[in-house]
């Protein structure tokens, strides 16, 4: 007789469920009406749009600003450059011949002169660089072939040689070029019976080019002493820094000598001399407004103010010069 099997102790078993019905895809939300940007700028800047598309986005320059080394105030560039570089606290910063030329000719007029080419690294001088190195590089990003610049011009309408030590050059360094530059300078202002004027800024002579770069300390003076034996003015602008060999050479033989404020002016420097004579220096020492107070600077001039002056004291000169004639 078969046995009835007995009920299962486990849970009871239940039919297999049905196959899940597949979801619907999910409905993409309703696009949301896109705000338009700038809209409520356009208000108060018309042009801020155009043809209902944002204007491109504009790469700020690098050197939108620039800080005042006095102050540490940050200077809007063009509001420096429509000042003639000079920031607010009085600083007057250095320039090259382009904007020295532009502001002291009569409508920023001039005919470049070219300087007599010489041999370059006549002593094939390496220091950690090699010296043709570092001339590429300085050309490179000053644009000009070595530290003078010359030009032909008028002054106020008096025609006049103006001569430009560019201090970005390798310290505006006194060497065989800057010494044939300002001596080119000298003959063409004799040739035009033109006045020369030297705006100077230097730390010296150029040590890559040893004595020979020595030797220009008193090329230059002979060069000045053919302008003074042709009686024509020779007028000195000392800028920052005028020190070294050019202090002690063309820089300090000028008839007249002017500088920009605050311009350091001197042979060597303060830390130089403190630590050689020992002693604390005065406050102001080898800057400009000091040195006219010693009478080694006849006037401090703006640079603003500097065409100005200049055509004045050319012309008086000039004047003298004709009646003597």
């Amino acid at each position: 007789m078969a046995k009835t099997p007995k009920p299962s102790k486990d849970k009871p078993e239940t039919a297999p469920a049905a196959a899940a019905k597949p979801a619907d895809p999910p409905q993409p939300a309703a696009a949301k009406p896109q705000r338009e940007r700038g809209s409520w700028l356009a208000r108060f800047a018309p042009g801020v749009r155009l043809g209902g598309k944002a204007e491109p986005r504009r790469e700020t320059p690098d050197n939108l600003w620039v800080k005042d080394p006095d102050t540490g105030e940050m200077i809007y560039r063009p509001d420096l450059e429509a000042a003639w570089w000079v920031t607010p606290s009085g600083r007057h910063m250095r320039i090259g011949p382009k904007l020295r030329f532009a502001y002291v000719f009569d409508d920023g007029a001039f005919d470049a002169l070219p300087a007599p080419p010489v041999v370059e690294d006549p002593l094939k001088f390496v220091d950690d660089r090699p010296y043709t190195d570092r001339l590429k590089t300085a050309r490179k990003v000053t644009g000009e072939p070595d530290a003078m610049a010359i030009g032909y011009g008028r002054i106020k309408d008096t025609p006049a040689v103006v001569l430009v030590q560019d201090f970005a050059f390798m310290g505006g360094s006194l060497g065989m070029a800057a010494g044939e530059g300002f001596i080119a300078a000298a003959e063409a202002a004799a040739k035009r019976k033109a006045p020369l004027v030297a705006f100077t800024a230097a730390g010296g002579a150029r040590m890559q080019e040893g004595a020979l770069s020595l030797m220009q300390m008193a090329r230059t003076t002979l060069a000045i002493q053919s302008l003074k034996q042709a009686r024509l003015p020779y007028i000195v602008v000392l800028t920052d820094p005028t020190t070294g060999g050019v202090t002690a050479s063309y820089a300090m033989l000028g008839d007249i000598h002017l500088a920009e404020p605050g311009a350091m002016i001197g042979f060597a420097g303060p830390r130089v001399i403190e630590e050689t004579i020992r002693e604390t220096l005065p406050p102001g020492f080898q800057r400009s407004e000091y040195l006219v107070d010693k009478g080694m600077v006849d006037k401090v001039v703006s640079r603003k103010d500097l065409p100005e002056t200049l055509g004045s004291i050319l012309q008086t000169l000039m004047l003298g010069r004709a009646r003597a004639a």
